[in-house]
């Protein structure tokens, strides 16, 4: 922020405690006292308290208050400085935002996005927020004559604070809040607390592109070891390494806990059958696509189409970096693919053939209900085996997009496939390099060493097998069978809650 800000010199004693509260912003008209946490309203030059903040629900990100960086907004680069934050709570979990005092007197916001991270301003009023119905989740509605697709609706709640804040809530009383996205990569929040309806917009960020300054050294816990308990269900010591994670397994008895409550919060355990070994061990670490990223957790996941009895199952590996947030590292029959969180939503044909996102178009691959199975290591929604959402996977080429529907809420990852051996190579795991080789679409090419021999060997017995099938399948039409090769989501999860 600029030194000759005005508003940076402004400080008055705690009405409460006489501690100093600072104000950096000139349109932040409330506090937080850092010291004995009475939140304060700015009336001219004195302070009056109006209340107790909550103690605020621990995380592991990065950010904190002072951090400065640099944000381009309205086609120009502005400095901002973090002066507060705002933690929510709704059914589908626990989130924050960030209040960014910029450099022309003005707030912003940088909110945390399942993992990854949303810049947004409030609108200057020229929008007009629609009528508060309830939309339902993942339905398409029209404001301002674009199309959106509701990714949230319902009713969340403040539950702590800290530092300088535009807006305040009332503490526990819940209010209806609607998050649309666009598939140009838009997101709108629609505040239905306050009259008129308060509207934000804006899109997604890298941490590395606002060029940050002042973070916390480390993402994981300060406090040596990190969070330990005993497992709930057998007694064991259970270590969790991020502060974010609402759920866990126990390394001995593989039960699910439950973490969603905080701190000491961890009573809720349920047994699970485990069958499955990651090929990734947990904790190993790895660069992909220029970024260094640790397996966190896993999930085996079995998916069925509808009207179908056979089911398939893949693994998804979650992936941990700190500036990045979350990504997926999916295991299908078909190959390997690295997916993200979407900040937006696409726009999907009526027939749900087609799906367009960013200016790319993607074709229906699939369509299933899919189920966890099992869950191992850390996460940062409440997983836990026998969730069930309902998927669509697309392609573009080698290019991936996924939707997935669970109760609460529609999440959108997009990515890549990447081969086996990428994969096998970035984790230091060359020496089982042939268990990361997945089958892959395209015409036959013979491998690394098969002769012609073995080539003609391999011809005369798909010959002989097709001449089996053709006496064996009757007159035409009267029947047939289908294969499904595809190996299952595209980095599709149950997520953790509202972002805005």
């Amino acid at each position: 922020m600029a030194t000759d800000a005005p508003q940076r010199h402004y400080r008055a004693p705690c009405p409460s405690c006489g501690a100093p509260v600072e104000f950096l912003s000139a349109s932040a008209p409330y506090a937080v006292c850092g010291y004995c946490r009475s939140t304060v309203v700015r009336s001219g030059d004195q302070l009056k308290r109006i209340g107790r903040m909550a103690e605020l629900f621990d995380d592991h990100s990065p950010l904190q208050l002072m951090a400065s960086g640099r944000v381009t907004l309205d086609g120009r680069e502005q400095p901002f400085t973090l002066v507060g934050r705002l933690q929510y709570k709704s059914d589908a979990g626990v989130w924050s935002e960030w209040i960014a005092a910029l450099d022309d007197g003005r707030t912003a916001t940088l909110g945390e996005d399942n993992g990854s991270y949303v810049f947004t301003q409030a609108d200057s009023g020229t929008l007009v927020p629609p009528q508060w119905a309830k939309p339902d989740v993942g339905s398409t509605i029209n404001v301002a004559g674009q199309s959106w697709q509701v990714a949230f609706s319902g009713a969340v709640q403040l539950i702590a604070a800290e530092g300088e804040l535009p807006k305040l809530p009332p503490l526990g009383q819940a209010f209806n809040l609607i998050e649309l996205r666009s598939e140009n990569g838009e997101v709108w929040s629609i505040d239905y607390g306050h009259a008129p309806p308060q509207i934000e917009r804006g899109r997604a960020v890298q941490l590395a592109d606002l060029q940050l300054k002042g973070l916390k050294d480390e993402s994981a816990r300060e406090d040596a070891g990190g969070r330990s308990f005993a497992c709930p269900n057998c007694g064991a010591p259970v270590s969790v390494l991020l502060d974010s994670s609402k759920s866990c397994t126990c390394p001995s008895c593989h039960s699910v806990i439950d973490l969603s409550q905080g701190v000491g919060g961890e009573l809720k355990a349920v047994e699970q059958s485990v069958h499955s070994t990651p090929l990734i061990p947990l904790g190993k670490v790895a660069t992909l696509q220029g970024a260094s990223w640790q397996v966190v957790g896993y999930q085996r996941r079995q998916g069925r189409e509808p009207g179908d009895d056979e089911s398939f199952a893949w693994s998804e590996y979650l992936l941990y970096n700190r500036e990045r947030g979350f990504a997926f590292l999916v295991d299908a029959e078909d190959g390997w693919s690295l997916v993200h969180t979407a900040t937006g939503a696409p726009r999907i044909d009526a027939d749900r053939k087609r799906a367009t996102y960013l200016g790319s178009t993607y074709q229906l691959q699939s369509s299933y209900e899919a189920t966890t199975t099992e869950v191992l290591g850390e996460f940062y929604w409440p997983v836990q085996a026998g969730q069930q959402t309902a998927n669509h996977d697309y392609a573009n080429g080698n290019n991936l997009l996924s939707t997935e529907r669970s109760n609460g809420e529609v999440t959108t990852s997009v990515g890549s496939k990447i081969s086996g051996q990428m994969v096998a190579e970035a984790f230091g795991l060359v020496a089982a390099r042939q268990q990361f080789e997945r089958q892959t679409v395209g015409p036959f090419v013979a491998a690394k060493g098969v002769g012609c021999a073995t080539i003609i060997l391999i011809v005369v017995a798909l010959i002989i097998v097709m001449v089996l099938v053709s006496n064996c399948s009757g007159p035409s039409g009267s029947g047939g069978g289908y294969s499904r090769s595809s190996g299952g989501s595209y980095g599709g999860y149950s997520s953790g809650g509202s972002h805005k």
